[in-house]
This record gives C-alpha cells, structure tokens and sequence, in this order.
C-alpha cells in the first residue's frame, strides 16, 4: 500500500523529502518515462506543487518540459501540476487551487455552497478561497483568492476544507450583481433548512463587509417569511399597493386542529390565503402536487385562496393587484372561516 504525499492545504506540508525513502519515490524519482506513471499515486487526486517535485529530484528544466505539448502534464496554476496531463476535473482543479493558495486555505463562496448540497448557486464557476490577510498570494484563472483578518470556521467535505455554510452563502452573494440569483440561492438553503436565517445574519454582524447591499436585503425577506424568489416578489409588489401587509408561509389548520396547507400569503384578517403556483420556484414535482391538494383542503373549510403564477408578477403586476384587491374585499363580506393560524418557521 502507497502513501501519498500529504496534499490538505489546511496543514502545514513539510518534510517532504521523507517520502524520498519510500520504495514507489525511489522508482519515481529514477525519471524513466514508465516511472512517471507512478508519480499520480504519491500526490492527492494526481495534483503536485513544483515544491513538492523540485523535494523529489526533478528539475526545473524538467517540470518545463513535461508541461509543454506532448510533455504528460498539464499546469493547473502556478507551480501546480496535474501529472496525469489531460483536461482536470472539478475535484483536481479545486486541489489544485487550494495548493497553489497555500497553506490554511478555505473554500468559500459557491463552491462551498455547492459541497454543502446547495443547488440554486449562481454559475460562477471560479473556485473561491479564503487565506490569511497577510498572504501573498493572487488571482489567476478560474481561482478567486479573497484575503481576509475576519476568523472564520470550518470543516472538512470530501477531503476539502470549507468554511461554514453561512459564511459561503454570504461570500457568494457579496459576488453576484443580480438580486434575483441572491434570492435564490439563499431561499433554496433556508428552505431546505440547510442553513437557518439567524446564522447568516450572524455573518452579517460585520457592518464594514463590503457588498453585502443585496444579501441585506433578501435577510430581511426570509427574516419576514419569505422562502422563494417568486415570494419576495409578491411582497415587494404588495408594499407598492394600498393592500394591507399579509403574513409569508403561514400554517394554516382546521377548526378541529387538522393541518389543511402552508399557504404563501395570509391576510388573517379575513382569511384570505395567497398561493404562488409554482413548480420552479419550489422545490419540484410531488411539492407542486402536495400544493394542489392542500388547496382542496382549503376549499373545504371556506378559506378563500387566490392563485398567482410567478410570470404575472412581473408582467401584469396592476391586473394581480386587482385581482388580489377584488379578492379581499370578497373575503370581507363572506366573514372569516373558522380556522387558525400560525407562522411557519421550520428555521
């Protein structure tokens, strides 16, 4: 069994020439061409620094050479090589960039998002680090390295190490202009209660972090209720109007105390229930039938409920206004049905 050479940015790699007394170096580093095979098996996911080989034996006009065309490798970043050559992947060109940016890095921003299991991340597809203020280390190519004398936290996913998933989400935002995507990628962790809203307002305590405008803004929303795009959008629209403010993601039960639905918008009042009928700005296909059925539930015990699909938010906002006014006062006249009510905040 072979030991790889240690390649987790987090830790301190010294000492590397205590691999050269290991029988596979010693093969490796005789330097013929069926040797090199070899050299994938000493380094994590195939991926070695020119620190690391230079400790080997190779030479500078060596690693030159084997990263030209037809040489066998392929240069991930600055003094960073896969030695398997080809096209990396995911997984080799994020180890190559936490090499490159040295020691105690972290992932932070949409990759880390993504390892959390996070899907509606923005498509910036650079690989976003965190290292110590003092470090010099810069951008290049698909890595976005950030400096930072903030602390942070973290832990190990798949052999990587990342910061918290709150401290990602936030990171991310910071670098999406579209507030829409913000929205989206915030609502789909708080939804799926993958992060809660109170921890990302803990990474918002810093007042002097810069580009924080937008994640601000959609804090407010989810710290209000609202869980989707489509949601804040409706809220928004219903700030605008002389409608009264409803409650977001409202449980709603039957007099005998059965639940009936989570209902988007609650106008407790009158008992006016407000659905945004959505498949894409929920979670999918069976929440989408849930929903359906839940509105049937509704029906059945006199809660007068309007439909909106996300689309005419933004293209006839005056024709659900309408809509929405038109209702309510119809629930006005027909007396509040007997049911109650209360926030639903799984998070």
């Amino acid at each position: 069994m072979h030991l790889k050479i240690a390649s987790c940015p987090h830790v301190d790699q010294e000492a590397v020439e205590v691999c050269g007394r290991m029988p596979m170096i010693d093969r490796v580093t005789f330097k013929r061409s069926i040797d090199y095979g070899l050299l994938a098996d000493a380094f994590e996911d195939a991926v070695a620094t020119r620190r690391h080989l230079l400790a080997l034996g190779f030479s500078s006009a060596t690693l030159a050479k084997k990263c030209r065309p037809g040489g066998g490798w392929t240069r991930l970043f600055l003094g960073v090589y896969l030695v398997t050559g080809g096209t990396p992947s995911r997984r080799q060109l994020v180890r190559g960039a936490l090499l490159r940016a040295g020691p105690l890095t972290y992932l932070t921003g949409c990759e880390a998002a993504r390892m959390y299991g996070v899907r509606r991340v923005p498509a910036d597809q650079r690989i976003h680090v965190l290292v110590p203020h003092g470090r010099r280390v810069t951008s290049q190519g698909s890595l976005l390295v950030e400096r930072s004398n903030r602390p942070w936290d973290g832990t190990l996913i798949n052999g990587f190490p990342v910061v918290t998933l709150a401290r990602a989400l936030i990171d991310a935002a910071r670098k999406e202009s579209g507030l829409d995507v913000v929205r989206a990628v915030i609502a789909d962790a708080v939804q799926r209660r993958l992060c809660s809203p109170g921890a990302l307002a803990e990474e918002l305590k810093n007042l002097r972090l810069g580009g924080t405008s937008l994640p601000r803004r959609v804090l407010d929303e989810v710290s209000d209720g609202v869980r989707s795009a489509a949601e804040a959008w409706s809220r928004s629209l219903v700030q605008r109007s002389s409608l009264p403010l409803p409650q977001w993601n409202v449980l709603i039960r039957s007099a005998s105390g059965a639940q009936l639905a989570i209902v988007d918008g609650w106008w407790d009042e009158v008992g006016l229930a407000w659905q945004i009928d959505s498949v894409e700005f929920h979670l999918g296909p069976d929440d989408y039938a849930r929903t359906m059925a839940q509105h049937s539930a509704l029906l059945a015990n006199g809660v007068m409920t309007i439909h909106t699909v996300p689309s005419r938010l933004k293209t006839d906002p005056a024709g659900v206004v309408a809509e929405l006014r038109g209702a309510y006062r119809a629930a006005e006249q027909r007396g509040r049905p007997r049911v109650s009510a209360t926030l639903w905040r799984p998070v």
